[in-house]
């Protein structure tokens, strides 16, 4: 969606009527450009090589573009075993020796991750402060979120954390096979679930947690601009106004552990918790007119079960 505005923004600068993107027909990017581009400027002309001129092959397009001195990537001319996107917070690997899903990816293709087995035997422990809902430090220093990132991206190669081998389904219906690296992602996520655990009451993670595969797939297929997404974004906003505290992560050989949380807005009560006699009072009587509540539509219908078998 980012890419996508940029050239609507450039487009309106210049007077261009029209955008171009050099997706295939076969993949989310053409449907994840395009969908952007309309939700922008809605009567924008969308040129789309794959689609409308005469390209058989990728290597037809990459003739097209040493001809035109077009700069290719090297993962892109054919040269490499595989095809590379990447940004700060991931890479996708896809093609020619992943296609197979049958085969293990070699260890050649994860760039962003030494392998788990190669990781150190001793644990990293760090700790990550959140305000709002945000990372804002690793171990006590305050850092931008692409600084903040970048850190984690680091000590998630440095660990092994975040290599996902999945076979997606892809919008327009076909199925595809794909090594994903997400170090800094992961861990990060990881973090994230472990400060809202203890800030957000159970109604609220419940609703989160229902929410999070709607918002994810409104984004997969290319609805940034549309106005569900917004929706659930202020829902998900609303829900990270007490997420803010400190969270203590342990990272061993591809794995990433919370194993400490705290927050000034923590719902988690140790009095009314514990098994030992707390200060806070707590009735233990009570929990039987609860029990028997929740337990009445079973009763009723283990008696009308009991009459029909009689």
């Amino acid at each position: 969606p980012l890419i996508a505005k940029k050239q609507i923004e450039i487009a309106r600068k210049t007077g261009a009527d029209a955008v171009s993107h050099g997706a295939t027909g076969k993949g989310n990017d053409q449907v994840r450009f395009e969908l952007g581009y309309y939700a922008l400027e809605p009567d924008i002309h969308v040129i789309a090589p794959w689609r409308e001129w005469d390209f058989k092959s990728r290597e037809a397009l990459l003739d097209f573009a040493e001809r035109h001195q077009i700069q290719i990537a090297k993962d892109k001319r054919g040269e490499a075993p595989f095809s590379v996107d990447a940004n700060l917070l991931h890479s996708s690997s896809e093609g020619k020796v992943l296609e197979d899903p049958a085969i293990e990816p070699p260890e050649f293709v994860h760039m962003r991750t030494i392998s788990p087995e190669a990781a150190p035997d001793a644990p990293t422990v760090i700790t990550m402060d959140f305000e709002g809902g945000d990372p804002v430090a690793i171990d006590g220093v305050r850092m931008s979120p692409a600084t903040l990132l970048t850190r984690l991206n680091q000590l998630g190669h440095d660990n092994g954390i975040g290599r996902l081998d999945l076979v997606e389904n892809r919008f327009v219906g076909m199925k595809s096979r794909g090594v994903y690296e997400t170090p800094g992602g992961t861990i990060l996520l990881a973090a994230h679930r472990g400060i809202e655990s203890i800030t957000l009451d159970r109604g609220s993670a419940h609703l989160k947690d229902e929410l999070m595969p709607r918002y994810a797939s409104l984004i997969y297929n290319g609805f940034w601009f549309s106005p569900e997404r917004e929706m659930l974004q202020a829902a998900i906003d609303l829900s990270q106004k007490h997420v803010t505290g400190q969270v203590r992560v342990k990272l061993y050989k591809g794995n990433v552990s919370v194993i400490g949380r705290t927050s000034p807005w923590s719902l988690y009560d140790q009095d009314l918790v514990t098994f030992e006699e707390g200060a806070v009072a707590y009735d233990h009587r009570d929990a039987a007119g609860f029990i028997k509540l929740n337990a009445l539509r079973l009763r009723v219908q283990a008696r009308r079960d009991r009459r029909t078998r009689g």
